[in-house]
């Protein structure tokens, strides 16, 4: 196959697998049956576009923050066409993108730190994951409110 084609199955197995924890957390959060395609949606394209991002070269804290605001911008689009809150269709469909991994990573090497004392490998390991994790978890929340800050304001922008 060609490298493309290799490219466009990843991005199209990455969306259909990020759409199931959001349709999951949707359900959790007890969004109405009927938006729940949204959320799908939502899902996979933010997290298919956090995938071509990085795909292309950007850092995974760039791609979320991009990711997060295209999720946003679409979330604020079906809230004014479908008369809902635009959180209806944003927060589940961010929670795919949340850095489990190197949130687990940074407490695994905590743990070892604690276990077998300090070694400057495990705490370069802990503060890289830590570090990494957080500024995820700030890009997906400064993402998530930049329709707001662009669309909501009472002043113009400039």
């Amino acid at each position: 196959m060609m490298p493309t084609v290799d490219f466009l199955l990843a991005l199209l197995e990455d969306m259909l697998l990020a759409s199931v924890p959001a349709v999951g957390f949707a359900l959790v959060f007890n969004v109405p049956h009927k938006a729940l395609k949204y959320c799908a949606i939502g899902g996979a394209l933010g997290h298919g576009c956090r995938f071509a991002l990085m795909h292309y070269g950007l850092s995974v804290e760039w791609a979320s923050l991009c990711a997060a605001t295209v999720v946003g911008m679409i979330g604020v689009h079906w809230s004014h066409r479908f008369l809902a809150h635009p959180k209806v269709f944003t927060v589940a469909a961010l929670i795919p993108m949340v850095p489990g991994v190197f949130a687990f990573k940074a407490m695994i090497a905590l743990v070892e730190i604690n276990h077998v004392g300090y070694s400057p490998e495990l705490w370069g390991v802990m503060v890289d994951n830590l570090i990494k994790a957080i500024f995820i978890v700030a890009s997906l929340a400064i993402g998530l409110a930049m329709p707001g800050l662009l669309f909501y304001r009472r002043r113009p922008v400039i």
